[in-house]
């Protein structure tokens, strides 16, 4: 099978009309006397043609168009109106071939200003995806259709008639209506005027049809954010670490430099509180702080901290509707307010004074956006805090690897935190060893014995626990013993979960959803077994062991409802609930002082995934966990269920000891060369049909070994082969992973190979730069 280039039929017709290129080469004689200067917009489209396009200006728009504004503009040959952006606006000299003209300006001001602009191009470019796709994605929906507004007419009096009210022959109501408007100190509806001079619309109507009232249609918001009042919290007093972190802080801030700082700070260090002072600085210059957190359920505890001691802080989540969004980015906007919060994409918020960015739990994988554009929020905001000159702060207790190598070779600057506040001890870690256990043991269920009677005897002190399991659903996967069958998602390469109280099993990757089968599907036999742990399950053998106290559970079934996490957590720290259940959305940043026993009931589930990454991950998650108790005076400790507790990672975990398990993964990814001491790019084909799909990434592997020799890259390509996924939501997929220490050079040869490829009908392909799902 061929496979051949080709492009959108609109980029054709309109690359024939707007850069065709005279025969003779430069302008003919009796061509120059028609040149001339005019304004010329360069536009963007977030889909369709993948290029810029230049369209002319016209007089009405002159004093309208920004660059970072929404245009509409004809395209191809049939003109058909297509949105795009203004993202550059120059003086050309046209010649005898005419451009098309843009029909209208589609917002008042920018959406985009420069510096986003900047960095929107910056990603189009580094991630390898179109910069009108980017832009599409840093402006949300809700922003770009003006939710939460109206249309309104505002009135206003004409200027040639402000001050010559007294030397008009007007009847008694329309002087009336113009002074009401004179004296106005702005613009007024005509509902508002009419009430104002206490008359009917018809003056007021009389008045705007003689011309002596202006008219304009605009839009208002209609949804007003309440800022919450808190009572007002006081610095706390800081220990030797947390002040040495914030005197470097400060000295960045003060000299009005970039610099990034990596702050390793171990679970309990305070380093929130380092963040906090370091915005108050920011704040008393009159500047914005951007704060990134991975989880929305870290949103509600750092809102209500951050709001304590700030006062107006806005909260970007995916939970907040269009209309909320679009109100919150116009207060950002206009730089009422000091603080922003929120999950990945907020570190796109629009602060016209940026002073500083915070990227907290800066290794959690949840800052990468597994949809095109498929960008990392760290190396976003190290882009955005280089070009605005701004410090960037990156916290962990456990950094990524990549980033602590960086601070290693001298790019960013280590701050570290070894000891807690108050130096309260780290928790003792015990690990359980479940091939032991399960021989031991009687029970069946996924507490082993020594996790329940540490259970008994912290609950019994009235302290709380924290269970950690990072599966969800009742049972993982539902097999008959009679004749070995498994039930599996037909989309998918994946069992089916049982959900016991939806009464289901679902496939988690396309929503797959039967009913619970009471009987094989295959040989029918009654004995069908449901097999495996998921929270739900978990949940049900805490409530039936431990009848006398009150157990919660989050992960994301759960916690689906507007407001959810607020009211879990808040009940836990109440003390109203005295067990929390949940996956990996309750191990990070979360701070309970009574929390005493924290437990983890399988510390395997990721550790032997097909990633090089699987190790790190396990490490992080066990260390984050660990770290959600004995943060106060009681104390605490930990248990770690384990199949594999000679693991470097648990070994490491079971310490505390970051330094013992980065030097060992950072000594086995520089021999494999695995980032950080490489670039990667994974692209992915799917399609329905297997042999076509592996046809052309067998395709693909070619032409991007030809365009990096070409290039005289040095890369290592692996596949194409089956992803580890082989089958999702109906397409068989295969994945090629190019790796090299000459990034630029890398991304030039795969762009340059992606440019014009022309994948078979219903083939599809993405390209992943810096990736992290490896699935």
């Amino acid at each position: 099978m061929k496979f051949r280039n080709s492009t959108d039929d609109d980029f054709r017709q309109a690359m024939t009309e707007q850069t065709q290129q005279n025969l003779f080469g430069d302008d003919a004689p009796w061509e120059e006397d028609d040149a001339e200067l005019r304004m010329v917009a360069a536009v963007v489209f977030a889909s369709g043609p993948q290029q810029e396009f230049d369209y002319l200006v016209p007089d009405e728009l002159l004093d309208v168009l920004q660059v970072g504004c929404r245009v509409r503009v004809p395209l191809g040959r049939g003109n058909r109106p297509v949105d795009g952006y203004c993202v550059r606006l120059e003086t050309k000299t046209l010649g005898p071939r005419k451009l098309k003209e843009i029909t209208e300006c589609l917002d008042e001001v920018p959406l985009v200003r420069l510096p986003l602009l900047k960095l929107t191009q910056w990603m189009s470019e580094y991630y390898l995806c179109e910069w009108g796709q980017v832009l599409e994605s840093v402006v949300p929906a809700g922003v770009r259709m003006g939710a939460g507004t109206k249309l309104t007419t505002l009135l206003t009096l004409a200027d040639e008639y402000r001050g010559k009210l007294a030397d008009l022959p007007l009847p008694k109501k329309q002087r009336r209506v113009l002074e009401m408007l004179q004296s106005a100190l702005h613009a007024m509806t005509p509902q508002q005027l009419a009430q104002a001079a206490q008359c009917t619309m018809a003056p007021i109507t009389t008045l705007r049809r003689k011309g002596m009232i202006r008219s304009q249609a605009v839009r208002l918001q209609t949804t007003d954010i309440v800022h919450p009042v808190h009572a007002r919290e006081e610095n706390h007093e800081l220990n030797p670490d947390q002040q040495h972190a914030l005197d470097v802080l400060l000295s960045a801030l003060r000299g009005k430099r970039h610099e990034t700082m990596l702050l390793h700070g171990i679970t309990g260090s305070g380093k929130t509180e380092v963040y906090i002072r370091a915005i108050q600085e920011v704040v008393s210059y009159g500047r914005q702080a951007i704060v990134l957190v991975p989880e929305i359920s870290l949103t509600p505890q750092v809102q209500e901290r951050f709001r304590a001691r700030f006062g107006r802080v806005a909260v970007l989540h995916s939970h907040l509707t269009d209309a909320e969004r679009h109100a919150y980015w116009q207060q950002i906007s206009r730089g009422e307010v000091p603080v922003v919060v929120g999950a990945r994409s907020a570190v796109f918020a629009p602060t016209p004074h940026l002073g500083l960015i915070v990227l907290d739990e800066e290794h959690e994988s949840t800052f990468k956006q597994e949809t095109a554009p498929r960008y990392h929020a760290r190396d976003v905001a190290l882009f955005r805090a280089r070009s605005e000159n701004v410090p960037l702060v990156l916290g962990s207790a456990t950094p990524s690897l990549e980033s602590f190598q960086r601070a290693r070779a001298g790019e960013f600057r280590l701050i570290e935190m070894p000891r807690r506040v108050y130096d309260r001890p780290l928790p003792d870690v015990l690990t359980v060893d479940l091939r032991h256990e399960s021989k031991e043991r009687g029970s069946r269920g996924a507490i082993s014995r020594p996790l329940a009677q540490a259970m008994e005897k912290a609950l019994a002190d009235e302290g709380q626990v924290i269970l950690l399991l990072n599966r969800r659903g009742y049972s993982t996967h539902i097999q008959c013993p009679a004749c070995g069958e498994a039930l599996k998602c037909p989309n998918c390469d994946i069992s089916l979960t049982h959900h016991r109280y939806e009464g289901n099993a679902l496939c988690h990757y396309c929503d797959y959803e039967i009913a619970a089968p009471r009987a094989c599907p295959s040989c029918h036999s009654p004995e069908i077994r449901f097999g495996g742990y998921g929270t739900e399950k978990l949940e049900a053998e805490v409530n039936a062991r431990f009848r006398g106290y009150r157990c919660l559970r989050m992960d994301t079934d759960s916690m689906q409802k507007p407001g959810s996490h607020e009211r879990a957590l808040a009940q836990f720290r109440d003390g109203e609930a005295q067990i929390l259940v949940g996956t990996q959305m309750i191990a990070k940043g979360l701070d309970f002082p009574n929390v005493t026993l924290v437990g983890v009931v399988n510390a395997d589930t990721a550790l032997h995934l097909p990633d090089f990454r699987a190790a790190e991950r396990t490490f992080h998650l066990l260390v984050q966990v660990a770290g959600r108790t004995g943060r106060g005076e009681r104390g605490g400790r930990v248990l770690v269920q384990t199949l594999s507790p000679d693991h470097p990672a648990v070994m490491a975990a079971s310490r505390h000891d970051y330094q013992l398990f980065a030097a060992e993964e950072l000594k086995n990814r520089e021999e494999w060369g695995y980032p950080p001491f490489s670039s990667m790019v994974r692209l992915v084909v799917r399609g329905p049909r297997e042999p076509v799909t592996k046809e052309f990434a067998m395709h693909l592997g070619k032409l991007l070994t030809s365009a990096t020799a070409a290039a005289g890259v040095p890369t290592k390509l692996l596949g194409p082969a089956p992803a580890p996924i082989a089958r999702l939501r109906g397409l068989h997929r295969f994945h090629l992973q190019l790796q090299s220490t000459d990034t630029a050079g890398l991304h030039a040869a795969v762009r340059k190979t992606i440019a014009d490829l022309k994948p078979p009908e219903d083939v599809q392909w993405i390209v992943d730069v810096d990736p992290l799902d490896m699935l």
